[in-house]
């Protein structure tokens, strides 16, 4: 976009100036704001396709942990029954299961309420300051 500048010696008054200056204030914000959601919408698809990227590779490793078990399960086989071995593993891993749900219910119980308390806190300081300035 070309913007039109007046020469150095133009008679132009001072309130053509303004004006001007208002419409190549407002065409450069409209440019750089058009710039910027080009620029949001091109980041947004790239972090769009990284993230189904990472769904992806959850998949794949959800997977391979499920052979993982199926491994560990056919490994105690050769020792003991196969049922045994598959009932040993099953309950180490709700075991598992069971502590990671204990530390999450810990972590939940602790975050709650979800309040930003630091934020309200301040604001109550910030409004009690302006209660007081207004009394003065």
């Amino acid at each position: 976009m070309t913007y039109d500048h007046p020469a150095a010696g133009s008679s132009d008054s001072t309130p053509e100036l303004v004006t001007q200056l208002s419409r190549e204030i407002s065409q450069l914000l409209r440019d750089e704001l058009r710039l910027a959601q080009l620029e949001v919408t091109s980041k947004a698809k790239k972090a769009g396709i990284g993230a189904g990227m990472f769904g992806a590779a959850g998949i794949i490793a959800l997977y391979g942990v499920g052979t993982l078990i199926a491994t560990a399960v056919l490994a105690l086989a050769l020792v003991l029954d196969a049922w045994l071995a598959a009932l040993i593993v099953a309950v180490v891993l709700l075991a598992g299961a069971g502590v990671a749900a204990l530390i999450g219910r810990s972590s939940v119980r602790g975050a709650a309420p979800p309040l930003p308390e630091e934020a309200i806190a301040s604001t109550r300081r910030d409004v009690e300051t302006a209660k007081e300035a207004t009394k003065r």
